[in-house]
């Protein structure tokens, strides 16, 4: 059926008399279905489909919450503001061929895209750590163009370039909320932090409470893992999976950074952040990456083994941080 759905797609977005010859699912997506599309004569491009159906998350209330920064980014407008405003930054994206958000091509939201089929970057620093030297250094122009791009408010690009406002009054407190949450999400599944659970939560509110007040924000890509970062034929970074893109305190992306890249990380090292809000953020985000994955193995999720890996590395490291 997908591919019966995405072949007018690849003919209107590709054009040339070319004819759809196979559909290859790419792994990784798990909030959309994301598809290689390869054509009679070897041009190939990306679909990212956003539909109920692509998407393994069991729902929640406020999914659909625009005014909440983390709200998943299940939409094709989150996804071309974003695109709109990284491109307008010099931030290498995939440039796109099509968009059907009228359901011309398929029920959901649909764009296709540049398709890059080289290594990420999570690959070539796992294979020749020396070939990506300049692949980090480009990445770090990038993160720095974002780090230079201010907005007096926070929330998703969509909603403060649209002008609109998010829910809560300042990053710490949004994060705070949403850790208490995951907190209590990952007691419930984990006997672990069930037993931990008034440390951590001792832990995190005094942790928000000596973050100092801000009032601008800068542009964050959110899961800036090596695994959202491609590398084109030119060693030049491009990045993906760029529905999250938010106003936010820089130190959220660098925390995650941190956690993704671990000793890789020092060539995007930068002076000048808050050390109170990384360590509101860094347990913030452990409690995130593990009642994450746990909430993502109550639903069909294929990839199992993996993502319970994810899970409890996380909670270990979030254990660590509470220890006595």
């Amino acid at each position: 059926m997908v591919r019966e759905q995405l072949a007018g797609a690849a003919r209107a977005a590709l054009g040339g008399g070319r004819r759809l010859e196979a559909v290859e699912r790419v792994a990784g997506g798990s909030k959309k279905g994301v598809y290689r599309l390869v054509m009679d004569d070897a041009t190939t491009a990306i679909a990212y489909l956003w539909d109920d159906t692509e998407n393994y998350w069991p729902a929640a209330e406020g999914d659909d919450d625009l005014a909440d920064p983390f709200s998943p980014g299940l939409r094709l407008d989150l996804f071309e503001a974003a695109h709109a405003r990284l491109d307008a930054l010099g931030v290498r994206v995939p440039a796109i061929r099509l968009v059907d958000r009228d359901g011309a091509h398929c029920p959901g939201d649909l764009a296709i895209v540049e398709d890059l089929p080289g290594e990420n970057l999570e690959e070539l620093l796992a294979r020749d750590p020396h070939a990506a030297a300049p692949v980090m250094a480009r990445l770090g122009e990038a993160l720095a163009a974002m780090r230079g791009h201010r907005a007096s408010a926070y929330g998703k690009v969509a909603v403060v370039d649209g002008g609109g406002t998010s829910r809560g009054t300042s990053c710490e407190g949004v994060v705070l909320d949403r850790a208490l949450r995951d907190l209590d999400e990952a007691a419930v599944r984990d006997p672990r932090i069930a037993k931990a659970r008034d440390r951590l939560e001792g832990r995190l509110l005094g942790l928000a409470a000596a973050v100092r007040p801000r009032a601008e924000y800068a542009v964050v890509h959110g899961e800036l893992g090596p695994d959202h970062v491609v590398v084109d034929a030119g060693g030049n970074p491009v990045v993906i999976d760029i529905e999250g893109l938010m106003y936010f305190d820089v130190e959220w992306e660098h925390v995650f950074l941190r956690i993704r890249l671990h000793d890789a990380y020092r060539p995007l090292g930068v002076d000048g952040l808050d050390e109170d809000r990384l360590a509101l953020y860094m347990l913030a985000q452990r409690l995130s990456l593990t009642a994450g994955p746990l909430r993502l193995l109550d639903g069909d999720f294929p990839g199992r083994a993996f993502m319970a890996g994810v899970a409890e590395h996380n909670l270990k490291k979030a254990l660590d941080l509470v220890r006595p």
